[in-house]
């Protein structure tokens, strides 16, 4: 299967879900165009009391399509945009990518991956223990965040549901994805 985008969500205000959508503007150092955490600067209001000034490394959110599959087969109905994601794919190891990554969505659309998204309390509000199985543990014991990865747009373009995802440049050095 070809790298796809199967769903995309925004929403203008703070709710820890967004608002499915069937197209999305990315807008080159800003974000998505509606979403409350589109800007230069940090917009997660945890953040933003911590240092407004930080430059907004989590501009789009992704999760890949096959954690929700992973987290059926716990007993977790998760849909599209529920994680908080702006972008969910399927055919494209999120988490194995290299930061600094670039992929083009669609047609213009070039986003650079910055790192991965811890996840927090709030996806328990969805239920119980999900945030916890949204966690694993490697071999080493180190954890593993599986709630995706976090982005800046570096071109602008439109964005729409059945769009292709193509690797547009990748490091010349592997880099392991930290949390942003």
């Amino acid at each position: 299967m070809h790298p796809t985008v199967i769903a995309l969500a925004r929403d203008a205000a703070h709710r820890f879900s967004k608002q499915p959508c069937q197209r999305l503007t990315l807008l080159a150092g800003l974000g998505v165009e509606g979403d409350a955490h589109a800007g230069r600067t940090v917009q997660h209001l945890s953040r933003i009391a911590r240092d407004p000034g930080q430059p907004n490394l989590r501009q789009v959110h992704l999760i890949h399509a096959e954690l929700f599959d992973e987290l059926a087969t716990k007993g977790f109905a998760v849909a599209p945009g529920q994680l908080g994601e702006n972008i969910t794919t399927r055919g494209i190891d999120l988490l194995g990518l290299s930061a600094g990554t670039r992929l083009r969505l669609g047609a213009e659309a070039v986003i650079e991956i910055t790192g991965l998204r811890n996840p927090c309390v709030q996806i328990d509000s969805l239920a119980k223990g999900l945030m916890a199985a949204t966690l694993d543990k490697a071999a080493d014991g180190s954890l593993i965040r599986k709630a995706g990865v976090m982005a800046v747009v570096v071109t602008s373009g439109m964005v729409e549901v059945g769009d292709g995802i193509m690797l547009e440049s990748v490091p010349l050095a592997f880099e392991a994805l930290e949390v942003v």
